[in-house]
């Protein structure tokens, strides 16, 4: 009885893969979840693991074939269809090739009887001797026939070429030929590539002149706060002494967002007018959350917790004036494409000057988008009489360790980093602990399709 193997789905939108190098022959035994062969992809390269134990029958796929999720690779049995084994020539070719040569080895034990009867007509040429004795050598050595095989690595070094990395090869124009290889065997690996590249680029690419930054007016001058600056400082001093602070940060993969934004930013663009970026999709997942966990957008009023029964969003909005935070009400009732309008239209009229004064206030939640600058993530400060403020950093891409079909691979990702600054009199850690993982699991699973709005 036997069993195949198939190749399974190595992430998110893969739909193919390319057997990069057979780890196992016919005839070997493997157990559960020890390495079959590695496979290569257009987001990870990994090792299959057997989900079986026996003993492998049939190589169905040869290295440097490309073939679909779910194509079977291997079949495994109990060992006796091994027989079956000669489908498996075009992966295990060096095998077959040495089979034959044990069945040869008869003939040299009859080969120099007949030949030992010319030698004495021969014998008067002692420089025929060594002819007749040298045979003896190149067929003595049936198992040697591997040294002439040991140099198939190098022959099939192009075989390790995955069509992934010929094309990244030709888009960099990098000569693999040129490029030494890191993989398993000496196989070329997409790393291998852009380092190539990188060099290549570093060589013939004059470095760019620095930007020189330019010297402020107000460098060496005194000059008084505005009005709103006092009102800021104020505010801030206040809130900081009158509340308990801290901060709490999660890590969020949003790759899943990242690629949707991807595929419908030209139409959301054309139904909205407006760019699509990551902060609706923020917004929409911490309002989510806010409702679940309603502490997050609660006031304090004396001695009592107040819940308010709308989500009203301040968004921190940086202009020259200093920082403002205009209100998106009822936020939490809206779709990505009325929150990305809600957020553009409210920024500009800030940036302009053109708010009017209820739209600074009423704000429940705050969140402030301090990757829009660069940062990985700050703490920002809670202001009465709100208890917590959401600051998102920058999305920026950087290998993570993740699961593909069980296994810890290592790929790249969009990460961000979220903080959580909260008033601890009312809210706990815990609380701003279940409040952040709901919204990383919300804008990690990136089920927005039918939230957009367009």
């Amino acid at each position: 009885m036997s069993e195949s193997v198939n190749l399974p789905a190595l992430g998110e939108s893969v739909t193919e893969g390319t057997v990069t190098r057979w780890l196992k022959n016919v005839g070997d035994r493997v157990e559960v979840d020890e390495p079959l062969l590695e496979v290569s992809t257009d987001k990870v390269d990994t090792e299959i693991p057997s989900p079986v134990a026996g003993v492998i029958e049939e190589i169905l796929v040869a290295e440097d074939e490309t073939v679909e999720v779910g194509t079977p690779l291997v079949r495994i049995g109990d060992g006796g269809g091994a027989a079956a084994a000669p489908a498996v020539a075009p992966v295990a070719a060096p095998e077959p090739v040495a089979a034959p040569e044990p069945v040869a080895a008869p003939e040299p034990v009859a080969a120099p009887e007949p030949v030992a009867a010319p030698e004495p007509v021969a014998a008067p040429e002692p420089v025929a001797a060594p002819p007749v004795v040298a045979p003896a050598p190149v067929v003595a050595p049936a198992a040697p026939a591997a040294p002439a095989a040991a140099p198939a690595p190098a022959a099939n070094a192009a075989a390790y070429i995955t069509p992934i990395v010929r094309k990244l090869a030709a888009e960099h124009g990098v000569d693999l030929a040129r490029v030494t290889g890191t993989g398993v065997g000496g196989r070329i690996r997409k790393q291998d590539v852009i380092a190539a590249a990188g060099s290549t680029a570093g060589a013939a690419a004059p470095a760019a002149p620095r930007a020189e930054l330019e010297v402020s007016p107000l460098r060496g001058t005194t000059a008084a706060m505005s009005r709103l600056r006092k009102v800021i400082a104020e505010r801030a001093v206040i809130s900081m002494q009158s509340t308990a602070q801290l901060t709490t940060v999660v890590e969020v993969d949003v790759t899943k967002v990242a690629a949707l934004r991807t595929a419908v930013k030209g139409d959301f663009e054309k139904a909205t007018g407006t760019k699509l970026s990551f902060l609706p999709f923020f917004a929409k997942a911490a309002t989510e959350a806010l409702r679940a966990f309603p502490i997050i957008n609660a006031t304090v009023d004396g001695d009592s917790i107040v819940y308010p029964d709308t989500e009203n969003l301040s968004i921190a909005v940086d202009t020259e004036r200093g920082l403002l935070t205009p209100v998106i009400r009822n936020a939490g009732e809206l779709s990505i494409a009325d929150l990305a309008r809600e957020i553009a239209d409210l920024a500009a009229r800030t940036r302009d000057n053109q708010l009017k004064p209820d739209e600074l206030a009423g704000g429940t939640f705050t969140l402030t988008n301090t990757g829009s600058r660069g940062a990985l993530f700050d703490t920002p400060v809670v202001f009465l009489p709100q208890v917590a403020i959401l600051g998102t950093g920058i999305v920026s891409k950087k290998p993570a360790v993740i699961q593909v079909d069980g296994s810890d691979v290592i790929a790249v990702r969009s990460m961000v980093y979220f903080a959580l600054s909260y008033d601890h009199r009312i809210v706990d850690g815990a609380d701003a602990a279940r409040f952040l993982s709901a919204v990383k699991a919300r804008l990690e699973e990136a089920d927005f399709d039918g939230d957009l709005g367009i």
